[in-house]
């Protein structure tokens, strides 16, 4: 179902909603995924309250929610502020927000979110297109902004014996900032996991070429599982990067990102992600209560991924 809303003091919401989850995103700005959550629950999604409902000015503001950037990440570029109107398109099915080419780029962003009608699904198509006159080296970008409090899950290759694995199986990569003997990581056998803590400052960052296909956040008992394609012998950013997170005192963000693509003008490149919630799910601190609680999660929504 769609309808017309009002959210955050921005007056021409769009909202998504069958009768688990809803999915609200703005059209005065953007485009933007401002809520995602079960009906009359919290978001899912951190909001910045000061900048809720603000429009125009030449400022990027992070808002919350969820966002679709340009990799790799560079200033100005990256950061072209989504601060005005979008157009919409509803088939009946699918809602198309649509960006007015960014005139500092040369480049359109589009989503296409498609809600399930019976489970919390959510399918996220991350359109980018050159509008411009060359070709540009680009890989679109997915970021969820994450509420405080939980726990981005990243997951590690299958194990195999030294006498079988001569070779690397996936890069990790690191930011100048990050600190890996920051409590907030753990670095585990099967796992990352990166725990958002709303009294430590510090920024953190990391990024692995994860062939898994999908990362994850846990907070309170709620489970938010992103999955996606990953494309073997592609070209990832940032030294080959499919997943990477992000976290300060404010939010946490889980982010997949696609392969780099030489754009040529009139060109698009696709970039789809899958949304899954689940309530009611004790994820412990330890690798055997993360497994546990999230394998079962995977299996049954790897039939929904194409």
């Amino acid at each position: 179902m769609l309808e017309k809303v009002t959210y955050g003091g921005w007056p021409n919401c769009c909202r998504l909603s069958n009768k688990i989850v809803e999915a609200i995103v703005t059209t005065d700005v953007g485009p933007r995924i401002i809520r995602f959550g079960f009906i009359g629950e919290e978001n899912e999604f951190a909001e910045f309250k000061d900048q809720l409902g603000k429009t125009g000015g030449e400022e990027w503001r992070i808002y919350g929610g969820h966002r679709f950037w340009h990799a790799p990440e560079a200033k100005p570029r990256t950061y072209f502020p989504d601060n005005q109107p979008v157009k919409t398109e509803w088939n009946g099915n699918t809602l198309c927000l649509i960006q007015p080419t960014e005139p500092t780029t040369g480049l359109q962003k589009e989503l296409e979110i498609t809600l399930a009608p019976d489970v919390a699904h959510v399918v996220v198509v991350h359109r980018l297109w050159n509008r411009g006159l060359w070709t540009v080296e680009v890989a679109p970008w997915a970021l969820s902004v994450m509420a405080q409090g939980g726990r981005a899950i990243l997951p590690l290759p299958a194990k195999v014996a030294h006498e079988e694995a001569l070779l690397p199986v996936c890069p990790l990569v690191l930011w100048a900032y990050t600190d890996m003997s920051d409590p907030r990581w753990h670095w585990g056998e099967r796992y990352i996991v990166l725990r958002q803590d709303p009294q430590t400052s510090s920024p953190q960052k990391v990024g692995l070429g994860s062939k898994e296909g999908w990362i994850a956040y846990a907070r309170e008992d709620h489970l938010f599982i992103k999955r996606f394609v990953y494309q073997p012998n592609a070209n990832y950013p940032d030294f080959g990067c499919s997943v990477e997170t992000y976290t300060n005192e404010s939010m946490l963000e889980v982010e997949t990102l696609g392969p780099l693509t030489e754009l040529q003008p009139g060109a698009f490149v696709e970039h789809v992600e899958h949304w899954f919630l689940f309530k009611d799910v004790t994820v412990g601190e330890d690798e055997a209560d993360i497994e546990r609680a999230i394998r079962p999660k995977l299996k049954e929504t790897e039939q929904l991924v194409k």
